[in-house]
């Protein structure tokens, strides 16, 4: 297992096609401070830009919050002017997980309030274990949501639920949020990351340029209308059809054998 760091708070492990993608601001219960911003965002371009990740695991060092959302203590020191100044990095950070071009799986344990249910909410799949508090608090401090929780959450539980969520700022406790559809997988406490590393690896054993094609499909054809969303499916068959991973996959299935990826 190799390891990086991108500054103080943000760790990437790597577990062969699967990357670990460490939320470590354990004092600050991972807070999204101005700097750790800028190190989410550039552990997202390193993670676009490297082939070999087939999966990203969002995860966390902190025992009891998986993210507790922007640094407030950091933004109550800020002028107007700073506040807009600080805006596109916060966004490029959120923005940055959002767009990763591998599936993502956030595994939450704990805390994930505001910007760091956003986080995970960026992400393709959340699994959280039994001790998970999930939940939009912003409108309870005078904003909203800004990490683009007004859009994810919507697409995941449908706008009257997602307007109950955001307008009542309430915190939700796991059994329910598995039930809303607020998280994916459920599991005993402590083993959430565990169970996300392993369903990572699973996915990983699949086709990267189908994986990264699949992702794209699901992305852009949200929202459209059913002819429009054939026509994004159709572009995503294009562009692997003719790929190496294709021509292998095809092969090993007639071989009876386990695939040997090209990556291309």
């Amino acid at each position: 297992m190799s390891e990086q760091r991108f500054g103080e708070h943000v760790v990437v492990r790597r577990h062969e096609y699967v990357a670990e993608f460490v939320l470590d601001r354990p004092k600050a219960m991972n807070a999204v401070s101005t700097a750790m911003a800028r190190s989410i965002s550039a552990a997202c371009r390193a993670l676009g830009d490297d082939p070999d990740v087939r999966v990203t695991v969002l995860t966390s060092t902190h025992e009891r919050a998986f993210c507790v959302g922007a640094d407030l203590k950091e933004r109550n020191s800020f002028t107007d002017a700073e506040l807009v100044r600080q805006r596109p990095t916060t966004r490029a950070a959120y923005t940055g997980v959002l767009e990763l071009p591998m599936p993502t799986i956030a595994a939450v344990h704990g805390f994930a309030l505001g910007g760091g249910f956003e986080l995970a909410l960026a992400c393709d799949l959340i699994v959280a274990d039994a001790t998970a508090v999930v939940g939009l608090p912003e409108v309870s401090v005078g904003v909203i949501p800004g990490g683009g929780g007004t859009q994810l959450l919507p697409r995941r539980v449908g706008a009257a639920r997602a307007a109950e969520l955001v307008f009542s700022a309430r915190r939700v406790e796991a059994d329910e949020a598995r039930e809303l559809g607020l998280v994916d997988e459920l599991v005993e406490a402590g083993r959430d990351r565990e169970s996300a590393l392993a369903l990572a690896t699973r996915i990983a054993g699949n086709s990267p340029v189908g994986l990264r094609a699949a992702k794209r499909a699901l992305r852009l054809g949200q929202g459209l209308d059913l002819r429009s969303g054939l026509d994004v499916e159709d572009s995503a068959w294009r562009s692997v059809a003719f790929s190496g991973d294709r021509a292998e996959g095809v092969a090993a299935f007639n071989e009876k054998r386990k695939p040997v990826w090209p990556g291309a």
